[in-house]
């Protein structure tokens, strides 16, 4: 298992759409791997393939909070099948825009359709949080982004911040 760089606004990687699996191999178990211990070691709760700058339909989840046992999970072609009406709002942050947080309206419930690592297809009905991850994760594989649901003005603002601090990496938050 190995850490993966996390690739960042304005990538132009982050906009393309993911490819589907054709078939569960030890390279994609070893990226299932990857993502979680990259995930893990960066403080969040899901990444997908595209922000390590590989193109595959995977993502990773993991939602436990700091004083429960973790709960990873991996999602292979992950399609969202159906939405509830009913809408919740989360402020949601971005492993690939860091230290930006925006409230996003979602669906509350979804349920995903997928190929978990054995394989196996499955179906999760979920809520919460996990419905939001899940629904953020997967917008990730779609090439979108949080800040695709601001106005260009808020969008071009964060991404110039964020690369001002790309240039300036001896700059210290506290």
């Amino acid at each position: 298992m190995s850490i993966k760089n996390i690739i960042t606004v304005p990538d132009e990687m982050l906009k393309k759409i993911s490819e589907p699996i054709e078939n569960i191999g030890v390279d994609e178990k070893k990226l299932i791997n990857d993502l979680l211990e990259t995930m893990y070691a960066s403080k969040g709760i899901g990444l997908a393939a595209v922000q390590v700058g590989i193109l595959k339909r995977i993502l990773v989840i993991d939602v436990s909070s700091k004083d429960e046992k973790k709960n990873p999970l991996s999602f292979i072609n992950p399609v969202i099948r159906s939405v509830s009406d009913e809408m919740s709002v989360y402020e949601e942050g971005c492993l690939s825009i860091p230290d930006t947080f925006i409230e996003i309206e979602r669906p509350s419930l979804c349920e995903v359709e997928y190929i978990n690592i054995e394989g196996k297809k499955k179906i999760l009905k979920c809520d919460g949080l996990l419905s939001t991850c899940l629904q953020h994760e997967i917008n990730h594989l779609d090439g979108k982004l949080i800040i695709d649901n601001l106005s260009k003005l808020k969008r071009d603002f964060i991404i110039k911040k964020i690369s001002k601090i790309k240039k300036n990496p001896e700059r210290i938050v506290v």
